[in-house]
């Protein structure tokens, strides 16, 4: 069906149309040129009334409206479309745009199902439905998987409008095909995920396996604190290491180090030392295991595993993550390498297939202008990641504070509402294909709507995501409900308690 004609200045990459309707943001259209049918997205959308233009007061905007209402040529519909390229070559994977811009009065056409089905629901394996396209909901929304765990993933969105509900979906569609996936849960939202197979496990950290900088981040002694930090680096033997009784063997260290007689000002650090060493055994002692040599060995290869993460303090959680990254690396490094070499070899890797990580709250992990454990090793699997079969997925609320280089290696994007300027020029920086148009109507998405960019799609896309139904994850709380069960439950907990009261004086 026709909906306009090209106007106006036209170019390569983009045309202006007057339509008979008024278009959507993000629908897609054909632009009929003659040299082939060309696809264009709908990035601005104006409506305007001849008659309603230059209004100076109320009564003259009541008589103009009467007078827009009678005169059928008063609206006039504009657009600005994007050209994405030459259909019959997007339909094949090719990205074709035009050397000569359509020529002003070639059509536009509504976009059909045949005309998108192809570019954006593609037959094939690696592609699995997320949900539909926004302003065109017949069509299917697909994403590539093989793309995420090769170049990587980045889903950005305000609070509550959909981040959670997306890594679920992805979670579901992965073990779909048995493929192996760690999502480190910082606030313990993936636990009940309906998922066969799923494996949740707390994170751990095995303390006779870090350096004692890092064991220092552990047990939380300030930066500052530069006494108890050589304290601990003293007490940090290979000998300690070895122990059969490690904290003990460490707390005695440090105990005859704090003892030192010419010393004497080190005894009051030392015992703050003991302070965090007995805190941390006996507070997270189901966190800081010494005698597991192995965390990763709690992982399941083929499976979707959730390491909870949510007990640990945020410096606890920063070392966990950085060497789980090391150890994930390592590993899939040399299972590769052994792949590829001409020799076999009867030694088992952990993980023999590509591995895809998720990191929620990337912000707090991989934050911009400051260093930390699990940054470095974040940023090395942004860049060498692809090669050994390790996709990084980061998920936040606040991408103006993550490390925009890690940002920047993120292949795709998945972009939410998301109103902060500050957010959206972060974003424009990270991602080449979106654009100025598209970053702006950011703050007009509904929840579950996303613009969908990069290389898990074949076009940039504004997608409807599919709400996975059967926990409500990352849910707002219903606190009027919770607020009148808890008066509910006092109100018969009174009536039980006067009831008891009542009976006591009658047996006496």
């Amino acid at each position: 069906m026709t909906l306009g004609v090209v106007i106006g200045e036209s170019k390569p990459t983009a045309i202006t149309a007057q339509t008979s309707r008024p278009l959507s943001v993000g629908e897609y259209v054909i632009i009929d040129s003659q040299d082939g049918k060309l696809l264009g997205l709908v990035e601005r959308s104006f409506v305007t009334s001849a008659a309603l233009t230059d209004i100076h007061n109320f009564d003259e905007a009541i008589e103009s409206k009467e007078i827009a209402d009678i005169n059928s040529r008063d609206k006039s519909f504009t657009a600005k479309i994007g050209i994405l390229g030459y259909l019959a070559q997007l339909q094949k994977s090719v990205v074709v745009l035009p050397a000569i811009p359509p020529i002003p009065g070639t059509g536009i056409l509504s976009a059909t199902k045949d005309d998108l089905g192809n570019i954006f629901a593609p037959q094939k394996d690696e592609w699995v439905r997320v949900g539909t396209l926004l302003r065109n909901s017949q069509i299917e929304a697909k994403i590539n998987l093989n793309k995420i765990v090769s170049r990587h993933l980045g889903i950005l969105a305000m609070t509550g409008m959909g981040k959670s509900n997306l890594v679920s979906l992805l979670a579901k569609q992965i073990s779909t095909v048995n493929g192996t996936l760690i999502i480190f849960d910082y606030h313990n939202d993936y636990a009940d995920l309906h998922i066969s197979g799923i494996n949740v496990i707390d994170a751990k950290i095995n303390p006779r396996l870090l350096d004692a900088n890092t064991l220092s981040d552990v047990l939380e002694i300030r930066e500052n604190a530069d006494i108890q930090q050589r304290i601990l680096r003293l007490a940090f033997t290979p000998d300690v290491k070895e122990s059969q009784n490690f904290w003990d063997a460490l707390d005695h260290n440090v105990e005859m180090i704090g003892a030192n007689p010419e010393r004497k000002d080190d005894r009051h650090s030392a015992d703050r030392v003991r302070d965090k060493i007995d805190d941390a055994r006996h507070r997270f002692a189901d966190v800081l295991d010494p005698d597991i040599m192995d965390p990763l060995g709690l992982i399941k290869e083929g499976k979707v595993n959730v390491l909870n993460i949510s007990e640990l303090s945020e410096k606890q959680a920063n070392v966990a993550l950085a060497y789980y990254f090391q150890e994930l690396l390592t590993d899939r490094k040399s299972a590769l390498l052994a792949k590829s070499a001409k020799t076999k070899s009867s030694h088992r890797y952990r993980f023999e297939s590509p591995v895809f990580v998720i990191i929620e709250e990337a912000h707090v992990f991989i934050p911009k202008g400051e260093d930390t454990h699990t940054k470095y090793w974040a940023a090395k699997i942004a860049r060498e990641g692809r090669k050994f079969g390790l996709g990084l997925c980061i998920v936040s609320q606040r991408p103006r504070n993550i490390d925009p280089n890690v940002l920047s290696q993120m292949g795709s994007l998945a972009v939410m509402k998301i109103v902060q300027e500050d957010d959206q020029r972060q974003i424009t920086a990270a991602a080449e294909s979106i654009s100025h148009d598209l970053i702006n109507q950011l703050t007009s998405l509904n929840v579950g709507d996303a613009v969908f960019v990069g290389q898990w799609v074949n076009l940039p896309a504004i997608v409807h995501i599919e709400e996975v139904k059967d926990k409500p994850i990352g849910s707002d709380k219903n606190a009027i409900s919770e607020w009148k069960s808890t008066k509910k439950f006092e109100k018969i907990a009174t009536e039980s308690t006067q009831k008891l009261i009542q009976k006591d004086l009658l047996l006496d």
